[in-house]
């Protein structure tokens, strides 16, 4: 293995990593930092979060940029505000010792007034998300005819978010003759497409085997009835004493029920999802990063960016649509060599989507045993024995204390003192254990086979999957192939539909989708959303109880290349999110109507 002096780091650099704890390069380090010190590479590189990458591109661009020129020379594109503010600080630390360096983070929700200022004064280094970005250009504020290197990271969860039309924007308003380095955990068609593009014979690294997940992650599944789920969540949080980590929810309405129950039931847990402001998120993730929250539960949009060290359990309440959504949950703990748990709590109609997952990824999922309530029990107190040895005695500050603790509990003697200790912790968890009844297994044998085949139809005929309880289910006749992601549909459905409207499961098809909402709006959405049409194209919503298979092959048939009026860019909220444009959505008149 080379030392950083061997792959060619310079010293100011060196001193400032050695100081930050960087002994020896990471595997991805050891690959990247030769090219991009040298010129004309272009590199795709596959690699997991948490691998090291901002140092394997952050240490050779700080070392070949010219301070002397005030321009921006190198574009760090990246999905979410966390990861930019991420970025911009790992390389303000990695450059502690080379002066006059100015990094620019570039983002929304903050002034962009005070960003074209600093642009204004000069910059080397921009990391930006698409949305500002464009926001920039179009406003004549911000120069790139000099960028030497364009990187970027997490470019699966870029496109992912929709923001493939602001990339290519971005990138033919660049010089080509320039560096380009992508880096994502996956590898899409729509990477693909970009890579053949925009790059120049791209020289392609992969750190473990494309799609493949962190070889330092355990992954786990629990195998619960839907009514259990919360239950097991529970349990497995009590039986991981010191555990700090993300449980994954699929929508925001059920990411904020299980954070409020955790909460009721004495955890150390909240929430994050599209809902809250940028205050309240930035809180948030502030109290999640100093520790002050062992839990945090959040949509994957809402979690997306958020960079976070030695995290010990990724939990999936339920799995998600996306094969890569899962790679980029599970991919969030064990990182930079230490280990992780990703567990999936599931029901009897994932196995088959838990099986798909395991297979593209290249990972076995172990079965896990729910603990009982004496295996939990057990753990916490070996867990309270270990601090109680562990702990920090401060002898001068106590000393003078100690005469009338002794006083007290000299009728005591060691064991009773120790008995009362233990229970003074653990009597609301004992008592609760000890009445709780023990969560029923799901049955897993050949004698369900035919449950098995009901599964199947489930999985690959969607109209017949079980509607969440309280909410009705609807057919639209948009899909991927139209832009539509969800973030847009829910963001369609708010345009259309004033007011607050729960939204439930979302299931995207290439050329049509599956959304529920709640049944008390189910007319009043479906009603509205009929009476609009985006782009010219009537919108179509009908229960899906309704629709047959002849109806749906129509849109089977359709091209899956098409005019996608959801992909126009746009900036979303503050965050670079996007949605369609307003012009394109129009009220359709009514029939007789001239």
């Amino acid at each position: 293995m080379k030392t950083f002096e061997e792959l060619g780091v310079a010293e100011p650099l060196l001193q400032a990593i050695r100081e930050m704890g960087y002994e020896v390069p990471m595997p991805v380090q050891e690959e990247v930092i030769p090219l991009l010190l040298g010129n004309d590479n272009d590199v795709i590189a596959l690699a997991q979060t948490g691998t090291g990458k901002t140092a394997a591109y952050g240490l050779p661009i700080l070392q070949t940029t010219d301070r002397i020129r005030k321009q921006p020379q190198t574009l760090i594109l990246c999905p979410t505000r966390e990861l930019c503010l991420q970025i911009a600080g790992d390389l303000s630390d990695y450059s502690k010792y080379a002066d006059d360096l100015k990094i620019l983070p570039v983002y929304g929700g903050s002034s962009i007034d005070s960003q074209i200022k600093s642009l204004k004064k000069g910059v080397h280094i921009i990391v930006a998300t698409p949305g500002r970005l464009l926001d920039l250009m179009n406003r004549k504020t911000v120069d790139l005819t000099a960028i030497g290197n364009v990187i970027l990271d997490e470019a699966d969860e870029m496109l992912n978010m929709g923001f493939s039309d602001s990339i290519n924007a971005i990138l033919a308003e660049v010089p080509p003759a320039r560096n380009m380095l992508l880096f994502s955990a996956t590898m899409p068609q729509e990477i693909a497409r970009i890579t053949k593009k925009y790059m120049r014979d791209p020289k392609e690294i992969v750190i473990g085997r494309k799609n493949e997940g962190n070889a330092n992650i355990r992954h786990i599944y629990y195998l619960v009835h839907a009514r259990d789920k919360y239950l097991a969540l529970k349990r497995l949080v009590d039986y991981y004493p010191n555990v700090y980590g993300i449980v994954f929810c699929r929508t925001r309405k059920e990411t904020q029920e299980i954070a409020d129950k955790l909460i009721q039931d004495g955890y150390n847990a909240d929430s994050l999802h599209g809902e809250l402001s940028q205050m309240q998120r930035d809180y948030v993730m502030q109290k999640f990063r100093i520790r002050n929250l062992q839990i945090l539960v959040a949509t994957d949009v809402a979690a997306r960016g958020l960079d976070v060290d030695d995290l010990t359990h990724i939990f999936h309440y339920g799995l998600p649509d996306e094969t890569e959504s899962y790679t980029h949950r599970s991919g969030r703990t064990g990182r930079a060599g230490k280990t992780g748990i990703s567990i999936a709590i599931c029901h009897i109609k994932e196995k088959r989507k838990l099986r798909d997952i395991a297979k593209i990824i290249n990972k076995t999922f172990e079965k896990g045993t729910l603990p009982t309530g004496k295996d939990i029990c057990e753990k916490q107190l070996v867990n309270l024995v270990d601090q109680i040895e562990k702990v920090k005695v401060n002898e001068d500050e106590i000393a003078s204390l100690m005469p009338a603790v002794f006083r007290k509990l000299e009728w005591l003697e060691k064991e009773d003192i120790i008995k009362r200790l233990i229970s003074l912790e653990f009597n609301r968890m004992i008592d609760y254990y000890r009445d709780a009844d023990e969560i029923e297994t799901v049955d897993e044998s050949p004698s369900r086979r035919n449950d098995d085949k009901d599964d199947r139809k489930s999985h690959d005929n969607p109209r017949r999957r079980k509607t969440e309880d309280g909410y009705r289910r609807f057919f639209l006749n948009f899909g991927k192939a139209d832009g539509l992601y969800p973030n847009q549909l829910i963001e369609l459905i708010n345009r259309c539909v004033p007011g607050k409207v729960p939204i439930g499961r979302i299931e995207l098809h290439d050329n049509f989708s599956f959304f529920e909402v709640e049944k008390g709006e189910a007319q009043r959405v479906m009603d509205l959303m009929n009476s609009y049409e985006v782009e010219g194209r009537s919108i179509s919503v009908e229960p899906a109880e309704d629709r047959n298979d002849k109806k749906n092959d129509r849109y089977d048939d359709r091209p899956k290349k098409r005019n996608a009026p959801f992909a126009s860019p746009r900036k979303y909220g503050g965050d670079g999110f996007r949605r369609p444009p307003a012009a394109g959505y129009k009220k359709r008149k009514p029939a007789g109507r001239r």
